[in-house]
């Protein structure tokens, strides 16, 4: 590699979003600044459209005016997170329009070059795109010239028309990006958001593709497998963290074990991240997989399959009983359409991951292909890395679709051995006609596929759903990355005993956040090793009795990271 190529990969590697450490009493010299604005000009364009222009922004003044601008939608954002996320964003510098002596607006003019210009017929984004890339190198040569650059992005569509006026640009011009640039003390070592904790770098090996999307393979390395490779990072729970918090319970300003199971709840954080005390569980996240049964034309259920469909909206609009217990508690829904027989419209939340348009009938055939089902297994350990890397620190399981409890019946009569008389229950309610029929109906399917309990992928296939089959990856992917994941009811605990066939240490990641009262949970608990935080006789799904055990979690940290121990408060421990 030559000497200009290191000297690159050294700036792209170091180039980061700043916000903070700036010196605003040095000022930016007009002959760098020209330089990087320079750079930025020679950037590429598609049909060398050059649709930039860039607005040099001094004035203290006008600054003010567009810091105003920008805190104004700084709070309606604020207003629009969970709590948790709430309380970390409020805790970051987000802009430094002040703090910098120089601000720079990047705009695109997509009407430049006239109605001919190349590639714009077909692909009419390709100006606002182009014009990224002069944001770009405006960046790279900026940390070249040891400048530091924060893009704000706080205006909404009216808020970007606002601060166009306040700027005098024309009607035709939309903007960019709103950059601060200025001197620094130093640059972090790495990105603010990532040392805040709000979110993590996804590794390359994640985003790299060969030949099809998700065949994933860094260049020179043979594709791998996902499901294999994830299965493969899951290690057991770290003994030495345990112990060192079973030892600092034992120290804390209390009587030892009056804490009962909340105790036993953060010895098991503390496995689980390697660490004591832990990271809180917080933000937290719960991800509804949702998908429709053939099975359903079994008669199992009186709801008609459209629920799901219909459900799922609910969810999104934010009027299901999981989205009232996420808000009291802070956390964040998102619906993961992994077989829904019906079009959703795409509108935020929603995660468009079909695989197919629900199952097959499992008492007739297979309920998904070997394939079908690996890849919603895959799916869920996607969205759990999402997730994390979004910068959640629990996970909590969510399900939705009519007759999905059938499925889950079948799943753990395959794990456990259980009959299907007594592991099959009522699921939204029925009658003793109907659970009769639900039961022949598990029973059969068993019959006809007699799949063992050490092959998870052919369980998923034969029953499915494929929610249960999202969910499964979706515990693997948080065991994989030792982030917490509470289990709700009978299909987040179906999805475990097979997460749990695939690798058995995932257990150690896993709380079971309730009792469910479908008779089917009981066994699946007991073959866990779990026991639940809360029995409240809840059998709804969703996520629901997962959400309400989440205080439990963290409380159980909160107490590890807070708690005094006898010698640091200075009291005296009862006499042996």
């Amino acid at each position: 590699m030559t000497a200009d190529a290191q000297a690159l990969y050294r700036v792209i590697a170091a180039r980061r979003d700043v916000r903070t450490g700036f010196r605003p009493e040095v000022p930016v010299a007009d002959a760098v600044l020209d330089r990087v604005l320079a750079a930025a000009h020679a950037a590429p364009s598609v049909g060398f459209s050059q649709p930039w222009d860039f607005v040099i922004l001094r004035d203290r003044a006008v600054r003010e005016r567009v810091h105003a601008l920008v805190a104004a939608h700084r709070a309606a954002y604020a207003a629009s997170l969970p709590k948790a996320r709430a309380a970390a964003f409020g805790a970051i510098k987000i802009e430094a329009i002040l703090d910098t002596p120089v601000n720079i607006v990047v705009t695109c003019d997509p009407t430049r070059g006239g109605r001919y210009t190349l590639g714009r017929l077909a692909q009419p984004r390709m100006a606002p795109y182009s014009t990224a890339l002069a944001v770009q190198n405006l960046w790279l040569a900026a940390r070249a010239e040891r400048l530091g650059v924060g893009w704000v992005s706080f205006f909404s569509d009216a808020g970007e028309r606002e601060l166009a006026g306040l700027l005098g640009l024309p009607g035709h011009l939309e903007i960019v990006a709103y950059l601060c640039i200025g001197h620094v003390e130093a640059f972090p070592a790495q990105p603010e958001l990532a040392a805040a904790g709000w979110a993590r770098r996804r590794p390359l090996g994640w985003a790299v593709h060969h030949e099809t999307y998700g065949r994933r393979a860094r260049p020179g390395e043979e594709p791998m497998d996902l499901l294999a490779e994830t299965v493969a990072t899951i290690t057991p729970a770290s003994a030495q963290a345990r112990a060192a918090a079973c030892d600092r319970l034992d120290r804390m300003t209390k009587p030892r074990g009056s804490l009962g199971r909340v105790e036993d709840v953060a010895v098991a954080l503390a496995g689980m991240a390697g660490e004591c005390p832990p990271p809180l569980p917080e933000p937290a996240a719960v991800a509804v997989f949702a998908g429709d049964h053939g099975v359903h034309a079994q008669g199992v259920t009186p709801w008609p399959q459209e629920v799901t469909a219909q459900m799922v909206a609910n969810f999104l609009a934010g009027g299901a009983v999981v989205n009232a217990f996420a808000r009291q508690l802070g956390a964040e829904v998102c619906v993961v359409d992994i077989g829904v027989n019906a079009p959703l419209d795409p509108v935020p939340g929603l995660l468009p991951r079909r695989i197919a348009a629900g199952t097959a009938d499992m008492t007739a055939g297979p309920a998904l292909t070997p394939a079908q089902a690996k890849a919603a297994v895959e799916v869920g350990i996607e969205v759990a890395r999402d997730l994390v890397a979004a910068g959640n620190r629990c996970l909590i399981t969510g399900d939705m679709g009519i007759a999905n409890t059938t499925a889950a019946a079948a799943l753990i009569c395959t794990f456990t051995g259980a009959d299907p008389a007594v592991a099959t229950g009522r699921g939204t309610g029925i009658d003793d006609a109907t659970l009769a029929r639900k039961t022949g109906v598990v029973r059969s399917a068993l019959e006809r596929h007699r799949v063992g309990a050490t092959d998870p992928l052919g369980a998923l296939a034969a029953f499915g759903g494929l929610e249960h089959a999202g969910l499964t990856g979706f515990v693997l992917g948080a065991a994989s990355l030792r982030v917490p994941v509470i289990l709700d009811g009978v299909s987040g605990g179906a999805a475990a005993l097979a997460a749990a066939a695939f690798a058995p240490d995932v257990v150690d990641y896993c709380l079971a956040g309730h009792r469910s009262a479908e008779p089917g949970h009981a066994f699946t608990l007991a073959r866990l090793g779990l026991e639940p935080l809360l029995d409240l006789g809840m059998r709804l799904g969703e996520g629901t009795g997962a959400l309400l055990a989440l205080p439990v979690a963290q409380g159980a940290a909160r107490a590890l990271h807070d708690v005094a121990t006898f010698d640091a408060a200075g009291v005296a421990e009862k006499e042996v």
